[in-house]
């Protein structure tokens, strides 16, 4: 019988140390995960600022450009008693103009990119933060797991004790009975 407990003591323990084991796995995994999410998050939170930086570079271009705009309109209306003039100054703020529709339009594209850009991220950063909940759990059952273990291997532990002490009673029963048993 006594063998038969300590190889169920030695099963337990070699479950234990598996549940270890594996616990410190999960651990690792998750210290992982979570890196990677806060790495995500930071590149987030980079790719944000970036955006707003430009959409407020944008801003003052187009307010730059804006102004530019009204400059030339007041040029042209100051050179309309010049004819020839006139079209100069027309034909230069047609150059102007396209040259700055041209940038507004490149600078909407890189807008459209990063806020594209932010949406990929956002979903990287949900799908991370869902790993990150299942392995918080797996992770505290595991722990959970790992308690029951200890205590059954505490309750085999203390039987086996009482074994050892009534085993030990009983020898000296014994040696008592052949003692009277001589007598």
């Amino acid at each position: 019988r006594l063998t038969g407990q300590q190889q169920e003591i030695n099963n337990l323990t070699q479950r234990k140390n598996a549940a270890d084991e594996e616990n410190a796995r999960l651990k690792n995994e998750f210290c992982n995960l979570n890196q990677k999410f806060k790495d995500k998050s930071q590149e987030l939170k980079d790719t944000e600022e970036c955006a707003q930086k430009k959409e407020e570079q944008n801003r003052l271009v187009i307010k730059h450009l804006e102004e530019e705009n009204k400059g030339l309109n007041t040029c042209c209306a100051d050179l309309l008693n010049d004819l020839e003039k006139l079209r100069k100054q027309e034909a230069q703020w047609e150059t102007e103009k396209s040259g700055s529709d041209a940038r507004i339009k490149n600078l909407e594209t890189d807008l459209a990119e990063a806020r594209e850009q932010i949406k990929e991220l956002r979903g990287i950063c949900s799908n991370l933060s869902s790993q990150v909940a299942v392995k918080q759990e797996e992770l505290s059952q595991k722990d959970c797991d790992v308690i029951r273990t200890k205590k059954e291997l505490q309750e085999l532990q203390n039987l086996y004790r009482q074994n050892i002490e009534h085993t030990a009673q009983q020898a000296e029963l014994i040696k008592q009975l052949q003692a009277l048993n001589t007598d």
